[in-house]
């Protein structure tokens, strides 16, 4: 496993310009850790698929308890206790000092990797569960899931396929327009026009392999957690959206 050399990238935030972090982009995955409810079991079932830990300002907190020292803590440490501070290296310590996004996105932003997997962002407060949903939208061109105790969560991208339990929840949310099409859900959903405020896909099954065609981003697709690992071997391989021009 190498962090180093041509490997290497480095990253600047597109909204301040006080930090510059660098990141292997070996094939290594990267768990990204949250300060939001954060279970052991759930910490465990992302660190063993994704070696690399990275925490969110307050996510070292839980990285520390569970016995493990993060590669890198990014955000603008508001909420970074100074005792857990003050055992972390300081060279690990990357501010992001802007107030107009979460740390979730200024940490999933500064992040190269083939897939992220964030723990400690959804769950006890709604609206930290709503803004991560928008960062996964807004970041859809990096592979990022969010896990939870029941739910792998991810931003659905152009096309993928996925090979899950037969008779397991599917749901599919948008944040935005979006239509598509579908095979192995029970209920398909070519000819949908989904939007927040009409059409949402929400408890569909699936019937056998899936494959699911998007025609641009906006939408959140919600599998069960115990679907992770086929999650996280699709997700990469996956056809991402292309990025709109300005």
């Amino acid at each position: 496993m190498s962090f180093c050399g041509e490997n290497k990238k480095t990253l600047m935030s597109p909204h301040t310009s006080d930090v510059s972090f660098t990141i292997a982009t070996a094939p290594d995955s990267v768990t990204l850790l949250g300060g939001g409810p954060c279970h052991k079991t759930v910490y465990e079932a992302a660190i063993t698929l994704a070696p690399f830990l990275v925490a969110a300002d307050g996510g070292a907190a839980h990285a520390l308890a569970f016995g493990d020292m993060p590669r890198a803590v990014i955000g603008d440490m508001d909420s970074l206790p100074e005792t857990v501070r003050a055992t972390i290296p300081s060279e690990r310590l990357h501010r992001v000092s802007e107030q107009d996004t979460t740390d979730f996105d200024k940490a999933l932003r500064h992040i190269s990797a083939p897939l992220v997997i964030g723990v400690g962002f959804l769950g006890a407060r709604l609206d930290h569960t709503l803004a991560a949903m928008s960062v996964l939208l807004r970041h859809h061109a990096q592979p990022c899931i969010l896990l939870s105790e029941e739910d792998a969560v991810f931003a659905l991208p152009a096309e993928i396929t996925l090979d899950l339990a037969v008779g397991s929840r599917f749901s599919l949310y948008p944040l935005a327009p979006a239509t598509g099409r579908s095979e192995g859900l029970r209920w398909p959903i070519k000819g949908l026009a989904f939007e927040p405020l009409g059409q949402i896909g929400t408890s569909n099954q699936v019937t056998g392999p899936v494959h699911l065609w998007s025609d641009g981003p906006g939408l959140i697709a919600i599998t069960p957690r115990a679907a992770l690992a086929e999650v996280a071997r699709a997700l990469p391989a996956a056809r991402p959206h292309v990025p709109a021009t300005r």
